[in-house]
């Protein structure tokens, strides 16, 4: 829930500043700025929803469709984001079920997984991340329509980051694991996002198996975010 009409700014300056980035840039805002973003991103930035329902339609006050994203100008969708699992309750079946809705409508469905500080301290990352990935992917899913996040739930907002091994540890595991359940598994992208900043991106976009980044507070400016853009295209 950030970001207003006048935020928009930001984008005309991220923009100006990166014409021709050498990478893909998506941005995901509240679904009230999809709209007039897209006028003013262009072709230069592509937009996503930051979540949808698994249904195509009905009855469900306050929720919004993959096909209304669309729609919008969305070519994006986040799904299974640590807040979603954690404040809404959402499982990977659900998940799974909003990612299947979100390839019917034409959408790539970016699809998060990640462990509480809680698992990490317990050596239960990798188990938890297998079973994120195997319960949250949906059939039919491709490198063309599915991205995978791995977002640490305990380095989100808190300044924290994985080292650079750890990170390489499950990226790899997601590799592996994707083998045999989506369709040209090794072209599939695989972003890393937990406190993603100008300081450290060009270290993280060095980690084998890092296609990309999952930026959250970094995003917000574009002062920040286009350093992060440019350590990207750089990589």
């Amino acid at each position: 829930m950030n970001g207003d009409l006048a935020a928009l700014a930001e984008i005309d300056a991220l923009v100006t500043a990166h014409p021709a980035p050498g990478c893909e840039v998506v941005i995901c805002p509240p679904a009230v700025l999809l709209h007039p973003m897209k006028a003013r991103a262009g072709d230069a930035i592509a937009l996503g929803g930051q979540d949808c329902h698994a249904n195509r339609s009905g009855a469900h006050t306050g929720d919004i469709a993959a096909g209304q994203l669309k729609d919008a100008g969305a070519a994006y969708v986040i799904l299974g984001h640590s807040e979603r699992r954690a404040d809404y309750g959402e499982t990977d079946a659900m998940v799974a079920a909003k990612a299947a809705a979100a390839h019917a409508a034409g959408l790539t469905a970016i699809i998060c997984v990640g462990e509480t500080e809680a698992q990490r301290d317990g050596d239960e990352t990798l188990t938890v991340i297998a079973s994120q990935l195997d319960g949250s992917i949906p059939e039919g899913a491709t490198a063309a329509n599915t991205v995978i996040a791995y977002e640490p739930v305990w380095a989100i907002g808190t300044g924290r980051t994985p080292t650079a091994d750890q990170i390489a540890e499950v990226h790899a595991l997601m590799r592996e694991r994707l083998a045999g359940k989506v369709q040209d598994a090794a072209q599939v992208r695989l972003l890393y996002g937990g406190s993603v900043k100008p300081g450290n991106a060009a270290e993280i976009f060095a980690v084998p198996d890092v296609d990309g980044a999952l930026v959250g507070g970094a995003s917000l400016k574009a002062v920040d975010f286009g350093p992060i853009i440019a350590a990207l295209a750089a990589a």
